[in-house]
């Protein structure tokens, strides 16, 4: 980006995270803030959990567990074996390790800390550099309708595997909340070069951000491209339930579906990232009214992390120098 550009990432969990590693490995601290999607919080056990702020941060801390996708590298899990023999509920997975992240952010909240500070406070402890936010300090909670019932988020991925059919989404709380104070700031500063939307659901993971009080007008008023990085590639998401929600949904799993969700929103964006398995629906996306980069969207280690991102960073530059 020009000389100065600061980069704003929105992102879900474990696409999300893997481009903003990629993005870290490519930017200073100074030049970098992430936005994390929040309304896959909830409470369990007591603990306030954040899966998607906690897998950006343990993947820029490097201490994620590549193989499993989520939590912490070298996992053991005697509280919820235990807990189990308790006949507690053991049906979310909370490692040992991971259980320290949401004691300690359970801990400031109750101390009055807003979930910006524990999170800055959480980052600085794990040793991260990078500026990593919550969309907003207030309670939003995604909740999947289904052709069962209505579901919360993480009764539904994690406790029913996604198997119910999804038949639509919504997110409670979201009308009077306030996204992030940062967040709104950095999207109105001079000095902010693009906006990245990484390869996360758009459905519970990005919609959530965007539907917050203000962000959509924010982002249409800021004269620097947004560019969006498909989460599925050959038909398929590489991680979570995006695919089989489309296809519930009545939408085709592709690409080209992935970015007429987006185009829902007019004007809002204005480059999208195509794998090159999918090159042929490269047309059908132009005629959206996007600017399309054919490249690798594939994240299998730290290489494909940042030459995905520098490639992002390319295309958002050229589109702003070629309005």
């Amino acid at each position: 980006m020009r000389d100065g550009g600061h980069i704003l990432a929105l992102s879900g969990g474990v696409g999300g995270a893997k481009l903003a590693t990629g993005l870290a490995s490519r930017l200073a601290p100074e030049a970098l803030t992430i936005v994390c999607n929040t309304a896959d919080d909830f409470v369990h056990l007591g603990l306030t959990i954040c899966p998607d702020l906690d897998s950006v941060m343990y993947a820029l801390a490097g201490r994620n567990d590549t193989e499993r996708g989520w939590g912490l590298a070298n996992e053991t899990w005697t509280v919820l074996e235990t807990l189990g023999g308790l006949g507690g509920e053991a049906w979310f997975r909370l490692g040992d390790q991971d259980l320290a992240t949401h004691l300690q952010r359970s801990q400031r909240l109750r101390e009055g800390a807003n979930l910006s500070k524990a999170t800055a406070e959480l980052c600085r402890a794990l040793g991260i550099a990078h500026r990593v936010l919550p969309m907003s300090n207030d309670p939003v909670r995604t909740v999947v309708q289904t052709a069962s019932g209505e579901l919360p988020f993480q009764h539904y991925f994690v406790r029913e595997q996604c198997r119910p059919e999804v038949t639509g989404f919504r997110f409670e709380g979201i009308a009077a909340a306030r996204p992030q104070a940062d967040f709104l700031a950095r999207l109105a500063d001079p000095a902010l070069g693009a906006v990245l939307i990484c390869p996360s659901n758009p459905f519970v993971s990005v919609d959530p951000i965007l539907q917050l009080p203000g962000v959509l007008d924010a982002l249409r008023a800021c004269p620097v491209p947004v560019v969006a990085v498909t989460p599925i590639v050959g038909g398929q998401a590489l991680k979570g339930p995006a695919a089989k929600m489309m296809r519930e949904l009545g939408l085709a799993s592709s690409a080209e579906a992935v970015a007429a969700w987006y185009a829902r929103y007019p004007g809002l964006v204005q480059g999208f990232m195509l794998d090159e398995i999918d090159r042929a629906q490269q047309p059908a996306i132009e005629a959206l009214g996007m600017r399309v980069r054919v490249t690798n969207t594939v994240m299998k280690n730290a290489g494909d992390r940042g030459m995905l991102a520098s490639v992002a960073l390319a295309f958002a530059q050229e589109i702003a120098g070629h309005p």
